[in-house]
Order: structure tokens, then C-alpha cells, then sequence
């Protein structure tokens, strides 16, 4: 039977509670326990899979298929545990299940309330796989004391009640705000927040306190005398140069300790962190630095990106170079020459995303990539659009294009794309279903998780890979038609990774380029620092190889 660890938190968002939780996985694994990382969203979204990057960052699928909240990227990244369907739920998902069931009449005609239809059902979720790890670490999104949040709030305090005393343990995250004029930390919005948290009923056993400056002895023992936790359960959480630092710096800090400690767990064996020494001081001490240029749609807001920027740094880590990834919109090179932009990179990356805006500028940054032979990596549309580029400028289909494309050109009064070589895919089959594809109805209709491809022999990726057949993630409507291949393989454009019944491409290199690699699929959501992907190994060595000879 699992142990839980509930992580709250107070004052103001994005204070890392996803990165705690993480770190905090990875310590208890580190002394020998099993552990599984899961997320509750307060939002009434069902998933994130419709929100725009702007709003909620990138959505993070699951090897099964959910489209879920960006946390459980750094959960797989800091456990190498693969979250599931089941590591995931929001408000939206819970009132919805609620009120199906309500209308099945499993409710027998009684009034469907919050309490204790809609917390039973959460407290359902939580109990989900309980019997498979030692720790369970839940992480409750949003802050104490917004409305949205209070039903999983309440959960939490009623499951806390209802299981064995001891174990259950509240993590409470806050901020300690320094202010510049009196010269010190404030622990007044800690206070306010355990006291908001202690009046819905739960009272927390261990406060982690984000900080820009070291917390002195004195606001240590004050925190713990105003909010009723013990001095060495007070964990400093301070800014870092790396979040691959977390892991030994919540251990120096006690955080492990306290954790065992409050459960009443004694003699447990040290946790083994050389594997985190050593990316810590890869991070640290490079032999080298790459210059990537990462041509998209959503560069404004680096976390639509989240994991593509950890796995190239993973990339960097394997390659003991620094990456330095810059963010360029590609919208810009509709309108403005790619060469004052794109000159001096080692290496060009051009990621996901939906429409048609930014598509000419990705296919610039492909071309340019071609021509100059520059490292190319494209991932999702970032293929799609080289093989758009390959098909305009090196076959001669002029009008080459994604029928995506189409449904805005119509708005506009403009012609369809003449040579769709990216076509809506109506079906596809998943585990042992086919899945039809939803042009209007837009939440998880798209081909999601985890499918096979098939890997030519003595291809750049299976070499890369170390096999010919791999699974990899995937989150897209569109395909490129194999009906083309013919053409493009003539001029340079393989086709080294297909589905395995030969439909779907997956894959496509250039020959006699140093690097030019296209995958339909996200790679980035499997890459991990202990654990490289291997497809960002080789493009980072590439980019490597090429600021030797620039």
C-alpha cells in the first residue's frame, strides 16, 4: 500500500511544485523506494489538448494516449517512470465522469453534490494503482484559497482522514519574498498561506519556501513557531543555474529527511546521486558550446517548448556541451531574408505546431538548412515541412503544400494547396481499435501516444537507435502521402522510417547531409538526462561537429 505525499501551494503559482515534486521522486528512488508522480488540475478543461500554447504551455502525451499537463514532463524526466492516463485528471475530467454517471442513473435519483459526489470521485482517482509503488506523490495545481481548487482540497483532507494515521504527509510550497528596502525576507505570505490551508483542514507537515536569498536560522524558527511545523521540516528552495541541481540541492537542504521523517520511517538507506553529480558537473563544466536556432510558432512563451529545450540540454549533457538554444519566431522570415537570422547557428531545429501561420518561414529555415548543410532537425510540422521544401524546390511541385492549410485559404477567399503532400488522416489503428479523425470536434481526435515505426537498415537513425523497430509518441491530425516517396527519394529526400504496415511516413533523412533528419513523432517527450534521446544525441554531436569547422 502506497504512502502519500500531497504537494500544495500557497502565495503565488509557478513557484516549481512540479520541479519539487519531481526532485523529490527522484530522491526517494534514489534510496531504493518505488514512487509514482501524478497531477490534478483545478481548470474545467477536461485536458489541456485544446488550450493554446499561450495559455497552458506544451501538452505532454503519455505513451497511452492523454494529452495532460506539462508537470509530468518533469515527473518522467527526474523518475524515467512513464506516466500514464491515469497520472492525470482536472476539474473538467472529474464533473465530467460525475455527471455521466449521473445521467446512467448510478446515482439512484439522489441530488449530485460537490461534497461527496464530486470528492469521491477524486479520492477514486488518487486510489488508482495505489498498491503498484511505495510513494505516491500528488501534486494539487493552482494555490490554497482559489475556488476552483477547493473540491480536490477538501478531497485530500477527507482521504487523509480516511486512511491509516501516518500515511499521509502535506508538502506546502510558498514564497519568501525579499523586499529591497528593509533589507530582509518577508515571512508574513508564508504565514498567511499555511493559515489559509490550515483553515480548510489540513495542516501541513513540511513547508518548502522559495527564495532568491538563503534563509536565515531566525525566519527559519519563526516560520516554524508561526505555522506549526517543525524547524528541520522548513526547506529552503532556492533559485538555480539548473534545475538538474534540484535533486542534491533538496537533499543538502533535508527534504528526503523530512519526508521520511514525517512518515516515521527510520533506517533507510542513503540515496545514491552520483548519476546527478555527474550531469550537474556536465552542465557545469563543458568542453563546448552549440549555438541551435529553434525556428516555431510559439517562441514567445518558452514552456509551449518545455521539453524540447530539457531534451536538447539532455542532448548537451550526453555531448558535454553547453546548448544554447535561441528562440526565433517564423513568421519573421515570411517577410524578411533568413540570412541575419539564421547565420552562425550550428544547427537548426524547427518543432510542432497547428496552421498554416509561420508554415513559409519553417520551410525557409529548411531550405536554408539544405542548402548550407546545417545540421536540420524537424519534428512533427517541422518534417512536414521539408518535405514541402524538398517537393517545391528540388522535385518542382510548385504548389506543394499541407491541405491544413485549407480551411483558412477558404476564409480568405484564396485556392486550395494544388499538391496536398500533407493530407488529413481519417483513421488510423490504435492497440487493437481504429481510431477515426474529428476535422470539427477538436479534443484528443488527433493520432495520440505511442506507435511503432519500422526503421530502415543502415539508415542515420537506426544506427542512431541501435534497432530497426522503435515506438515513439505521437500528437498530429496531418500525414505526409506516401504517394510521393518515389519522387523525392530521386533527389536525396529518404524515407527511413515508416508505420509498420508501410502507410504512414515516420521518418525522412537526407543523404550526403551531414544531419538532416524529419520524424513525424515527438522524440522530446521521451529524452530524459539520465537517458538521452538518441535522435537528440546525434543532432547536438552534429552541431557539435559543426562549430568545429566553422
Amino acid at each position: 500500500m502506497a504512502r502519500y505525499i500531497f504537494v500544495t501551494g500557497g502565495v503565488v503559482s509557478s513557484l516549481g511544485k512540479g520541479l519539487t515534486a519531481a526532485a523529490l521522486g527522484a530522491l526517494l528512488q534514489a534510496r531504493g523506494y518505488s514512487v509514482r508522480l501524478r497531477k490534478l488540475d483545478p481548470y474545467l478543461n477536461v485536458d489541456p489538448g485544446t488550450m493554446s500554447p499561450f495559455e497552458h504551455g506544451e501538452v505532454f502525451v503519455t505513451d497511452d494516449g492523454a494529452e495532460t499537463d506539462l508537470d509530468l514532463g518533469h515527473y518522467e524526466r527526474f523518475t524515467g517512470v512513464a506516466a500514464r492516463r491515469t497520472d492525470s485528471v482536472s476539474s473538467g475530467r472529474i464533473y465530467s465522469d460525475v455527471l455521466e454517471r449521473e445521467r446512467r442513473g448510478d446515482y439512484l435519483g439522489r441530488t449530485i453534490q460537490v461534497i461527496p459526489h464530486v470528492t469521491d470521485a477524486i479520492k477514486d482517482f488518487l486510489r488508482i494503482g495505489e498498491d503498484e509503488v511505495d510513494f505516491m506523490l500528488c501534486e494539487i495545481g493552482g494555490t490554497v484559497g482559489d475556488i476552483e481548487g477547493l473540491p480536490f482540497f477538501e478531497a485530500i483532507r477527507q482521504f487523509d482522514n480516511e486512511r491509516p494515521r501516518g500515511e499521509c504527509v502535506f508538502m506546502h510550497l510558498t514564497l519568501l519574498p525579499y523586499v529591497k528596502a528593509a533589507g530582509e525576507l518577508k515571512t508574513k505570505p508564508t504565514q498567511h498561506s499555511v493559515k489559509e490551508l490550515r483553515s480548510i483542514g489540513i495542516q501541513p507537515d513540511i513547508l518548502v519556501c522559495r527564495s532568491e536569498y538563503e534563509i536565515p536560522e531566525k525566519e527559519r524558527e519563526k516560520i516554524a513557531r508561526f505555522c506549526n511545523v517543525r524547524p528541520d521540516a522548513v526547506i529552503a528552495a532556492l533559485d538555480l543555474a539548473s534545475i538538474y541541481e534540484a535533486p542534491l540541492k533538496m537533499h543538502e537542504e533535508g527534504l528526503d529527511h523530512a519526508v521520511l521523517e514525517a512518515f516515521g520511517i527510520t533506517g533507510a538507506p542513503a540515496p545514491k546521486l552520483d548519476a546527478w553529480q555527474d550531469i550537474v558537473d556536465r552542465i557545469h563544466n563543458p568542453d563546448g558550446e552549440v549555438r541551435i536556432a529553434v525556428v516555431g510558432k510559439y517562441t514567445q512563451l518558452e514552456d509551449a517548448y518545455k521539453s524540447l529545450a530539457e531534451a536538447l540540454t539532455h542532448g548537451g549533457i550526453a555531448n558535454r556541451v553547453r546548448v544554447r538554444a535561441e528562440w526565433i519566431d517564423s513568421s519573421i522570415f515570411e517577410k524578411e531574408n533568413p540570412a541575419p537570422h539564421l547565420d552562425g547557428f550550428n544547427g537548426i531545429l524547427v518543432p510542432g505546431g497547428f496552421g498554416e501561420r509561420g508554415a513559409e518561414g519553417k520551410i525557409r529555415a529548411a531550405t536554408w538548412a539544405r542548402e548550407r548543410g546545417i545540421p536540420y532537425f524537424g519534428i512533427c510540422l517541422g518534417m512536414q515541412m521539408a518535405v514541402v521544401e524538398a517537393a517545391r524546390n528540388c522535385v518542382g511541385l510548385t504548389g506543394a503544400g499541407s491541405e491544413e492549410w485549407n480551411e483558412d485559404r477558404a476564409e480568405r477567399g484564396e485556392d486550395p494547396v494544388s499538391e496536398p503532400l500533407v493530407y488529413f488522416m481519417p483513421g488510423w489503428v490504435q492497440g487493437n481499435a481504429t481510431v477515426s479523425g474529428d476535422r470539427d470536434n477538436k479534443g484528443a481526435t488527433m493520432r495520440l501516444g505511442a506507435f511503432e515505426a519500422s526503421l530502415r537498415e543502415g539508415s542515420l537513425v537506426a544506427d542512431a537507435y541501435g534497432t530497426t523497430t522503435i515506438s515513439e509518441r505521437h500528437r498530429h491530425r496531418f500525414e505526409v502521402d506516401i504517394s510521393y516517396r518515389e519522387q523525392l527519394e530521386k533527389t536525396g529526400l529518404t524515407f527511413s522510417g515508416l508505420s509498420p504496415d508501410g502507410r504512414l511516413p515516420e521518418i525522412v533523412e537526407r543523404h550526403g547531409h551531414p544531419w538532416f533528419v524529419g520524424v513525424q513523432f515527438h522524440p522530446e517527450l521521451k529524452s530524459k538526462p539520465l537517458e538521452p534521446h538518441p535522435l537528440f544525441v546525434g543532432f547536438v554531436k552534429a552541431a557539435k561537429d559543426q562549430s568545429r569547422l566553422v
